[in-house]
């Protein structure tokens, strides 16, 4: 996985130019959240099983369920960043963005969810669609890193271990981490789902299938470089 991480994602730092950054590194500044600059990105070499691995998930087959600890292997050559929404001004807590006007209605669907940046990123045949802040996983109990595709829906889930509503959940892994509805607020966390504004998460809920792909970075960005703001 680290290989695959190193290949496909570049950049750390607080490049702060709004409307270009995809998962990329960020700041808090005062309960705000920035969108990064674009960066180059390099080309990993990727074995006939990932690109195997990766077309699986891709196709929208379901895959199998994973824990944690089991990243899947992804093609990055399945990832290209072809267009980016101009967001005007800082994200801040319960912020989010939804622009499908101009992306292709049908293609493999992509979200990107940096940790450091705090923000999720929806993507759809390359082009960015969505965009959040988020919360994310406490010190004791943090959100994984690594590519995982989504095994279940249910748009009315309650967890079984905390006995709390999850809306429009979307699950990652069978030891409890998934994308769901949550109410973003400075100085919350989760239990190391990725929580999302509840409007926000029934939008992604309707855009994506099982095997779309999850991926999760901490302060590091795919390759935005030839991407037009929208």
């Amino acid at each position: 996985m680290a290989g695959f991480l190193t290949g496909l994602v570049k950049g750390f730092g607080p490049k702060l130019a709004i409307g270009a950054g995809l998962g990329a590194a960020g700041l808090l500044v005062a309960s705000k959240i920035d969108r990064p600059a674009a960066t180059e990105g390099k080309t990993a070499e990727v074995s006939p099983e990932e690109k195997k691995t990766a077309a699986v998930a891709l196709a929208g087959t379901k895959p199998a369920e994973r824990s944690r600890s089991q990243p899947m292997a992804v093609d990055p050559h399945a990832l290209v960043v072809k267009r980016v929404l101009k967001i005007d001004g800082p994200f801040r807590h319960g912020d989010y963005v939804w622009d499908e006007s101009g992306a292709p209605t049908t293609g493999p669907v992509i979200i990107t969810i940096d940790l450091k940046a705090q923000t999720l990123s929806v993507f759809r045949g390359g082009y960015e669609i969505g965009a959040a802040v988020i919360l994310y996983g406490a010190d004791d109990k943090p959100s994984p890193l690594g590519a995982f595709p989504i095994t279940e829906k249910d748009a009315d889930h309650v967890s079984n271990l905390y006995d709390a509503p999850m809306p429009y959940m979307l699950r990652l892994t069978n030891d409890g981490v998934a994308i769901h509805g949550s109410d973003v607020q400075w100085g919350n966390a989760t239990h190391g789902c990725i929580g999302v504004p509840t409007p926000f998460a029934k939008k992604l809920f309707g855009a994506t299938k099982l095997g779309d792909m999850a991926i999760i970075t901490n302060g590091r960005m795919l390759d935005t470089s030839h991407a037009d703001p929208a």
